[in-house]
């Protein structure tokens, strides 16, 4: 149930550490968030902004809520795009609002407004608490929150070293200007096209349980392609070269994409001259640049409880992962060398926060240990559906909603294959391979809505033979049901082959939100898969 509620000022004096961890409790792995969560030198709530979702949490409780939350958000974009020498768009937007969700009985109710005002926070407030009322009337239900530390000044930043809206657009032109025309001067590239987007917002998530949590979330999302014609016509193209990222602008910078333009040029052009592949059976080597879009599809998605449980059926579908009692600690999914953890706290992740929007402290926790599935994606309310079967009885902090605008519900974290034990490298990896075809970057996808029968494809290929790289493929796709592919997994790379992708969208929900998330890999190697040529 939840906690009492707390007036004005006893929120003020509310007792307990900001950026508490959770609460441990059996089979729970609670770690605190990256950087300083009590550090009174970073942004505290803007006063006005304070008043106004603490006012809108009184209205929620006068009018008859057991449990309430306010959360006033402004949201930054900004987006530059060029081909060859030329800028093709330039975009800058700015969103600020609130949004007010209420607990009344066992149903939820929301409502938001962009005007800042007490009347119309007053009115989106009561409107929040009557949509409840009458959600509860027509279906009536038992919510139980799972308890959670009260955090009265509660403080988080994306670690970042330049905000990239501290950047002129003139730099950001000229760093894709001088990635362009180093992709270009590579005989035989035709085409090439770049871009930079940049997301900021700040974040204040008051809750009638005593949280007043400001939050600056910081994401660049930089991307290249590269196309390359041959004299009769064919072409190739090489994209998939970045990846977003929690970071600041020094990330993009780091990538040096003029410095590898030049590579990525000459790769498109050897897919050119590339043997289109021999379908049949084959070892894969995957890349951490291929590998997190399958992990995100065939794992993040399908440990997703909402969807395990149908809440998702008519849109995003459910999962093979079901039901929960006949699955969890009980299916084996993969090799017993293969952990994935859900982590709201690693550094430079899209999904990483200080909090979630239900004031939970980031953690990490096991989501497959040792190939063995042992635990859901939760927030507050879902943590009581499955506690029974995992022991775990508080939330997982997976509540999010993408704007002010939008209703918060359960999201995907950064969901990641943890690297092996041994100071395994990607050259160890291929020499393991005898007749194989390692795959790099992001390619095509297709899984159904259970997300156990899937295709993947990638955008470079290379034939492996007796352990060493002999040629380049073109038209490749891997096909498989998702336990037999990671029932297949052989060997796995060490913490040096570790890299975090990354996804700027992820839609769900109706109306539908999108949420950024990354995935974090080793190289890794799996035996028998199935190829087919995509020609």
């Amino acid at each position: 149930m939840p906690r009492p509620t707390l007036d004005r000022r006893q929120f003020v004096k509310a007792a307990g550490v900001a950026g508490a961890a959770l609460a441990a409790g059996p089979g729970t792995w609670g770690c605190r968030a990256p950087g300083p969560q009590t550090d009174q030198t970073l942004p505290g709530p803007d006063p006005a902004e304070r008043d106004l979702a603490l006012y809108a949490l009184d209205e929620t409780r006068s009018a008859g809520a057991k449990y309430a939350d306010a959360r006033v958000s402004r949201h930054w974009s900004e987006s530059i795009s060029a081909r060859e020498d030329r800028i093709t768009g330039v975009s800058k937007s700015d969103s600020y609002g609130i949004g007010v969700r209420a607990l009344v009985s066992g149903a939820w109710g929301f409502a938001a407004t962009r005007e800042l005002t007490r009347e119309a926070v007053a009115r989106a407030a009561r409107e929040a608490v009557a949509i409840a009322k009458a959600n509860d009337r027509v279906a009536p239900s038992d919510t139980t929150l799972a308890p959670v530390d009260p955090v009265p000044d509660g403080r988080w930043v994306t670690p970042h070293e330049t905000d990239p809206f501290d950047v002129p657009i003139e730099e950001k032109a000229d760093l894709l200007f001088r990635a362009n025309a180093a992709a270009l001067g590579v005989e035989g590239v035709r085409f090439v096209s770049s871009s930079v987007g940049s997301n900021k917002e700040s974040r204040l998530v008051a809750t009638t349980d005593g949280s007043l949590i400001q939050q600056t979330f910081i994401r660049v999302n930089p991307s290249m392609n590269i196309t390359a014609v041959a004299t009769a016509g064919d072409f190739a193209s090489r994209g998939s070269v970045a990846d977003p990222a929690g970071r600041g602008w020094e990330y993009v910078v780091g990538l040096d994409l003029a410095g590898n333009a030049p590579r990525w040029a000459e790769e498109a052009l050897m897919k050119l001259r590339a043997p289109s592949v021999e379908a049949g059976t084959w070892d894969l080597v995957l890349h951490p640049s291929n590998l997190w879009l399958t992990i995100h599809e065939s794992i993040g998605h399908p440990t997703e409880l909402d969807r395990a449980l149908g809440y998702e059926a008519n849109y995003a579908g459910t999962s093979f992962l079901a039901p929960p009692d006949q699955v969890l600690n009980r299916f084996q999914i993969g090799r017993e060398l293969m952990t994935f953890m859900g982590n709201r706290t690693e550094e430079g992740g899209c999904a990483t926060v200080g909090w979630d929007d239900e004031g939970v402290a980031a953690t990490a926790w096991p989501i497959i240990e040792n190939g063995i599935f042992v635990n859901y994606q939760t927030t507050r309310e879902q943590a009581a559906w499955i506690a029974d079967q995992t022991g775990v009885r508080n939330s997982l902090g997976c509540a999010y909603g993408q704007y002010w605008s939008s209703m918060p519900f359960q999201r995907m974290p950064n969901v990641s294959l943890m690297p092996g034990p041994e100071d395994r490298s990607e050259e160890d990896v291929i020499a393991a391979t005898d007749h194989g075809i390692l795959v790099e970057g992001r390619g095509s996808y297709s899984i159904d809505q259970q997300r156990y029968n899937f295709q993947f494809s990638g955008q470079v290929f290379w034939e492996i033979r007796n352990g060493r790289k002999y040629q380049m493929l073109r038209d490749v796709a891997y096909v498989a049901r998702t336990p037999d592919f990671w029932s297949s997994m052989a060997l796995i790379g060490g913490p040096g082959t570790y890299h975090l992708g990354a996804s700027a969208g992820d839609a769900k929900g109706q109306p539908v939100q999108s949420n950024a998330v990354s995935h974090g890999c080793p190289i890794a190697l799996f035996r028998n898969v199935d190829i087919i040529n995509t020609a």
